[in-house]
């Protein structure tokens, strides 16, 4: 089953990728397989905290490596220097590439090693601007409501999605998560 808390973030993340030309992108994704399967070109996975994006940009043979998408699905709120991180994103990134970034809002304190920051889509935007995205090519989004924010209290976290009987209805008062797409110019 899927996480009540991934439900919409799943469904609208992957409408906005496919929008793009995903087979001609070299993809990178920092800690997870979110986007594994994805029609992209190529596509690497790295692992924090083998690779460290808050120390520099990644590079293998000494060479740096760069990438048209970079995604990253709830790991900067374990980050220590989610703000250079960014910075270093933005520099694997050749011209005209994207970065895709989902993070918690409202939920438990889940420190996998270490637990740090929580942003709303504003607060996102806001970390991507700081990281030298262009503001005027950055969309960020956010989800959540009150019963889900509930379920999350729950003993057994993250919380199944039980479709019968969860309300996926967005209450922008109450985000849960956010994420954001931003591009290179």
């Amino acid at each position: 089953m899927t996480s009540l808390n991934r439900i919409v973030l799943n469904r609208e993340s992957r409408r906005l990728l496919r929008g793009l030309d995903l087979a001609a992108m070299d993809a990178a994704e920092i800690s997870g397989h979110w986007a594994e399967g994805m029609a992209f070109r190529s596509y690497r996975q790295f692992r924090y905290p083998e690779w460290d994006i808050c120390a520099a940009p990644f590079a293998q043979d000494g060479k740096p490596l760069k990438f048209d998408m970079i995604l990253a699905n709830q790991v900067w709120e374990h980050l220590d220097r989610p703000y250079a991180a960014t910075r270093n994103v933005l520099r694997m990134l050749r011209r005209g590439g994207y970065f895709w970034i989902a993070v918690p809002f409202v939920i438990p304190f889940h420190g996998a090693p270490v637990d740090c920051s929580r942003w709303s889509a504003r607060g996102l935007r806001n970390l991507l601007i700081e990281g030298g995205f262009p503001p005027d090519h950055i969309q960020s989004w956010q989800w959540g409501n009150r019963a889900a924010a509930l379920r999350n209290m729950e003993p057994d976290w993250p919380p199944e999605n039980d479709p019968a009987t969860d309300d996926l209805t967005d209450d922008p008062g109450f985000p849960i998560l956010s994420w954001a797409l931003a591009r290179k110019l």
